[in-house]
């Protein structure tokens, strides 16, 4: 009996020094990596002629999706809520910065008491009865209006896995596929008409792999260990690629319906 018990403590001593190589270590922050679909927006050719004015005012998350639980009940939303940041970081990216020209649209009331600030402080302390256009210009006005949102989020769309157990050794494999769905389109600011509109989906993959041991040391005495990894496509990383590749469908779609050219 004593041999056993001294037997399980080595096994359960080794085991757990395993499980502190096996936990990843800490990691600090880093820039965000770039993405596949980053490379193909940049590579996009330039325009004939300068860049054109365009504008966003809101991206958002029209599916309501709450994030996937089997477990309880998860308040937190499928799909990140900053698609307007990153579909104005992938305009500015479009053809290394030479596509378009991107004016602040989201946050508008700041930008109009930032220029109120400056107008009445040269008000107070300079005298101005007039604004100066040298100190404060017109606000720059967009051609076209870049809106959309993210459509569409099925979860579980595929799921399988495989697995197999002899002798109390056990192992197996799952997965599960879900898709996002996002919708871009252009609005001409003179006349109001839809130019454009583009539609592009996206798969995000999720898999898990795990064994255990199950075995009888003793007649009173039970060996059970087990180990497993879980790996999910970063939802983020998922919305960044879909937007910044509806930016080149839209770019090609309005090139193919000659509204403008390379």
């Amino acid at each position: 009996m004593l041999v056993v018990r001294m037997t399980l403590s080595l096994l359960f001593a080794a085991f757990f020094v395993g499980c502190s190589d096996f936990m990843p270590e800490y990691e600090p922050p880093t820039v965000f990596p770039p993405t596949e679909a980053r490379s193909a927006l940049e590579s996009l050719p330039p325009p004939p002629r300068q860049r054109i004015d365009v504008t966003v005012y809101q991206f958002d998350d029209l599916t309501g999706q709450l994030k996937p639980s089997d477990n309880f009940q998860n308040p937190s939303t499928a799909v990140s809520q900053g698609g307007g940041p990153v579909l104005i970081k992938s305009l500015r990216e479009a053809g290394k910065g030479k596509w378009f020209r991107v004016v602040e649209r989201t946050k508008l009331n700041n930008l109009l008491q930032e220029r109120r600030i400056l107008q009445e402080m040269r008000q107070i302390y300079m005298q101005e009865t007039q604004v100066n256009p040298d100190v404060l210009p017109a606000m720059l006005s967009a051609e076209l209006i870049i809106e959309g949102g993210v459509v569409g989020y099925d979860s579980n769309v595929m799921t399988g896995g495989r697995g197999a157990a002899l002798l109390g050794l056990s192992a197996r494999e799952e997965y599960r596929k879900d898709t996002m769905t996002v919708n871009l389109r252009s609005v001409s600011v003179k006349t109001g008409e839809i130019l454009t509109s583009v539609v592009v989906q996206k798969s995000l993959f999720s898999s898990s792999t795990a064994g255990s041991i199950f075995r009888y040391i003793s007649s009173d005495a039970v060996l059970e260990v087990e180990a497993g990894l879980t790996e999910n496509e970063p939802g983020f990383v998922a919305l960044t690629s879909a937007i910044q590749k509806a930016v080149i469908a839209l770019v090609l779609e309005m090139r193919r319906k000659k509204q403008w050219s390379f």
